[in-house]
């Protein structure tokens, strides 16, 4: 990997801003939406003030690979992956056309504007992280009675659904499956959730030819022309939690293909925890994109193009 690689922090683009969140850019196109997925880098809620190295284009692209494998399961939102900005063309007017910078290419793609339900939809296949927290303490993941004798990272006997609110700043919460009736319909919720363990269950299955585990993950959902559909990102490192298969050992914490890396130097850093978050070293920031890479490269069976 290149040691100088420039990172894309934001995006000045000559449309409309439709939002910025912790991680993606999005601009309005009319029915359409462009998602430009930045380099920028969250931690406990906290945007920190450097980027990894080629992370939005690896994220982009693991989106791209599962909603085409997963297509015939759940419609989704993708319209077009960028792989060459003046795709953007056809969807623009004339004085907007080939107004468009280079780096949109592989970490952008044209999606319909669908009507998003404000829902984080977990799926759990096993225990750890805040679900191994909770559990610790209470007996319970998301409020869910749970067997008793449960070890941290093992593989609970089928996947649970543990539905959050979405918040657009600061931390989710959970929500329960009669708070989620309420929110979105009964017959929607029972929906969402029977569409999200299916494409769980699906994903867990190819990745176990790949090698590793999805210990949990969380979708989106849209509604568009009345069906329901996925949205946002997809089985990506930044949403879901995999590990490698021959490494896994029930019973204690397991070596995840995420920002872990950057997570444990914060922790270690003496940080707050409050904005502003500090600097990250290099070490950390070359690290991390290399286990960005990597996991794209043992998902898809592709060669990362830088």
């Amino acid at each position: 990997m290149n040691e100088e690689s420039e990172v894309l922090l934001t995006t000045e683009l000559p449309l409309p801003l439709f939002i910025r969140g912790k991680v993606r850019d999005t601009y309005d196109l009319g029915n359409y939406i462009l998602i430009v997925v930045t380099d920028r880098i969250s931690a406990f809620d906290v945007i920190l003030p450097c980027g990894i190295p080629h992370k939005g284009n690896v994220l982009n692209q693991i989106s791209a690979f599962w909603f085409d494998k997963t297509k015939e399961l759940i419609q989704n939102h993708v319209v077009a992956v960028i792989d060459d900005a003046d795709i953007l063309n056809d969807y623009l007017p004339k004085d907007m056309r080939n107004r468009f910078p280079a780096y949109l290419n592989g970490r952008s793609m044209l999606v319909k504007k669908a009507e998003r339900l404000p829902v984080e939809c977990v799926v759990r296949g096993y225990i750890s992280g805040s679900a191994w927290s909770e559990y610790s303490k209470s007996g319970t993941v998301s409020g869910i009675e749970m067997p008793s004798g449960l070890t941290e990272s093992q593989k609970l006997e089928s996947p649970i659904f543990t539905p959050t609110t979405k918040a657009e700043q600061g931390h989710d919460l959970p929500m329960t499956m009669s708070e989620m009736e309420d929110l979105v319909g009964k017959t929607l919720a029972n929906e969402i959730k029977d569409a999200s363990i299916n494409i769980y269950n699906n994903a867990v299955e190819y990745a176990k030819t790949r090698g590793f585990i999805i210990a949990d993950t969380k979708f989106e959902f849209g509604i568009d022309e009345g069906k329901l559909i996925i949205i946002d990102e997809m089985l990506t490192p930044d949403s879901s939690r995999f590990w490698e298969a021959d490494k896994y050992k029930a019973g204690q914490a397991q070596d995840s293909y995420d920002k872990q890396i950057v997570r444990d130097w914060l922790s270690k850093s003496g940080w707050n925890k409050e904005p502003p978050g500090p600097v990250l070293p290099d070490d950390v920031i070359q690290k991390t994109a290399h286990r960005y890479i990597d996991a794209y490269e043992k998902l898809t069976d592709r060669k990362f193009v830088y």
